[in-house]
C-alpha cells in the first residue's frame, strides 16, 4: 500500500512536471541559440578598469554593513516573534494570527520591500536596511518556529510538569535546543542578504548593487566586472568563515550531543 501512494506521488509530479513545462511554452531550443549572444558580453569585457577596485571595496564594505544590520535586527525581532508562532509554545489564538502575518512579511519579496521603503525614506542604504529586515523577520521567524515545534514534546513535557515558568522553559530548553539550527540559518540568512543588497541596489536602496546595475543598463560591462568580482570574493570568503564557524560550533555540539 505504501508503495503504491509512492508511485501515485511520483506519477503525480512527473505529470507536473510535464503539464508545468508545456503550459509555460518554455523553449529549450531558444536558449542553445541564445549562448552566443554571451560571447557578444565577453567580447565587450577586454579592459577591466582596475581603478574602480577602491569604489568597488567601499561599496562592498557598505553591503556587508547593510546585510549585517539587516540580520541582525531580523533576528531580534523574529525570535521572540517565533514563539508566539510555534504550536507546542503558543495557544491557537497566539500562532494562528502570528502566522498569518509573517506569511504576508514572506509574501513579498526584499526587493520589493526596498521599493516601498525608497518611497518612504528615500534612497539609500537606510531602505535597504529596512528591507532586509523584514526579510530576515520573515524567513528566520518560519525557520525558527519550525525547529522549535521538532523539539521533542517529552522534553517539554516532562519540564513543565515540574511547574516551571514559560520564560524558564524557553531560557533552559528552548533555546538551548534550537541553539544550533539558528546558528546555521543566521549564517545562510547572512550570506544571502550579501547576495541579495546587491540586487536591492536596482531599485536605488544603497550597496554595490547600485553600481552593477547603471553599468549594465549603460552597457559597460567591464566596469560592471569589477564590481561583480568584488562580490564574487565576498562571498567566498564569506562561505569559508561560514564552514569555520559551523565546524567549531554546529558540528562540535551536535557531536558532543549525541555522546552525551
Amino acid at each position: 500500500m505504501l508503495n503504491y501512494k509512492n508511485n501515485l506521488l511520483i506519477g503525480f509530479l512527473i505529470i507536473a512536471f510535464i503539464y508545468s513545462y508545456l503550459i509555460l511554452n518554455l523553449d529549450i531550443i531558444s536558449f542553445f541559440n541564445g549562448l552566443p549572444n554571451l560571447l557578444i558580453i565577453f567580447n565587450e569585457i577586454h579592459n577591466i578598469d582596475y581603478s574602480l577596485l577602491s569604489v568597488a571595496f567601499v561599496s562592498m564594505i557598505e553591503t556587508i554593513q547593510m546585510a549585517f544590520l539587516g540580520t541582525a535586527l531580523g533576528y531580534l525581532f523574529a525570535f521572540p516573534l517565533s514563539i508566539l508562532a510555534s504550536r507546542n509554545l503558543a495557544s491557537k489564538y497566539s500562532y494562528l494570527p502570528m502566522r498569518c502575518v509573517l506569511a504576508v512579511v514572506r509574501t513579498f519579496p526584499s526587493i520589493l520591500w526596498a521599493i516601498l521603503f525608497v518611497i518612504m525614506v528615500g534612497l539609500g542604504p537606510f531602505a535597504g536596511v529596512l528591507s532586509i529586515t523584514l526579510y530576515t523577520i520573515g524567513f528566520i521567524s518560519k525557520l525558527q518556529y519550525e525547529s522549535i515545534e521538532a523539539i521533542d514534546s517529552e522534553i517539554i513535557d516532562n519540564i513543565t510538569s515540574i511547574g516551571i515558568s514559560k520564560s524558564q522553559l524557553i531560557r533552559y530548553v528552548v533555546i538551548p535546543e534550537s541553539a544550533p539550527h539558528l546558528l546555521s540559518q543566521l549564517l545562510f540568512t547572512f550570506d544571502y542578504n550579501v547576495r541579495h543588497t546587491s540586487v536591492i541596489g536596482l531599485v536605488g536602496a544603497g550597496g554595490i548593487g547600485f553600481y552593477i546595475i547603471n553599468y549594465i543598463k549603460f552597457f559597460e560591462y567591464e566596469k560592471a566586472l569589477v564590481f561583480m568580482l568584488v562580490v564574487l570574493i565576498t562571498v567566498i570568503i564569506i562561505d569559508l568563515c561560514s564552514v569555520k564557524i559551523r565546524d567549531k560550533y554546529i558540528i562540535k555540539f551536535a557531536t558532543s550531543k549525541k555522546l552525551n
